[in-house]
C-alpha cells in the first residue's frame, strides 16, 4: 500500500554549495547525512550502479523531504530538463506570502523566469537552484478548495 511521497532526490555537482542553498536559503533541516566510497555493495544493489561513491543529505521541511546527492563515481552526466520535458522536470515548494518569499529568494541569488503569476486562488513562479534544477514556488490562498500545482 502506498501511503504518500517521501522525498525527491536531487543530484548536485557541489555538495557544500547545495547544502548552503537548500539548508540555509530554503530553510530545510538536515536530518541525515553520509557518504560512501565504492565500498557499499548494498547501495550498489539498491541504486543499480557498480562501485558507487557519493555524499548525501536528507533534508526535511514541514511536509516533505529532499534527498541531495553528489556522486563522484560513476561520473555524473548532466541530464537536467526543461519544465516541458519527460521525467522529473521540477518540484514545487508551497509557500505563504509568495511575493515576499520570491523577493527573499531572488535576493539570495535564486534566478526566476519572471514575477509570480496570480491564478486567482493560487500564485506560482518557476526558478532554479544554483545548479539549474527547476523549483516552483507555489502559494495556495484558498485552503478550502484543493488546488493542483501549475
Amino acid at each position: 500500500m502506498i501511503v504518500g511521497i517521501h522525498h525527491v532526490a536531487i543530484g548536485v555537482p557541489d555538495f557544500q554549495k547545495g547544502l548552503a542553498f537548500y539548508r540555509d536559503v530554503l530553510g530545510f533541516e538536515v536530518v541525515q547525512s553520509g557518504s560512501f566510497k565504492g565500498d557499499n555493495p548494498e547501495a550498489d544493489a539498491a541504486i543499480g550502479l557498480p562501485g558507487t561513491s557519493a555524499e548525501m543529505a536528507m533534508l526535511k521541511t514541514a511536509n516533505a523531504y529532499i534527498e541531495m546527492w553528489q556522486y563522484s563515481n560513476p561520473p555524473p552526466e548532466d541530464h537536467r530538463s526543461r519544465p516541458c520535458d519527460y521525467g522529473y522536470p521540477h518540484f514545487a515548494l508551497q509557500v505563504d506570502g509568495i511575493q515576499a518569499e520570491y523577493e527573499r529568494l531572488r535576493a539570495a541569488g535564486m534566478e526566476f523566469v519572471g514575477e509570480p503569476v496570480d491564478f486567482g486562488t493560487t500564485s506560482a513562479i518557476y526558478g532554479k537552484d544554483p545548479f539549474g534544477n527547476v523549483i516552483e514556488i507555489y502559494e495556495i490562498r484558498d485552503q478550502e478548495t484543493p488546488q493542483l500545482p501549475r
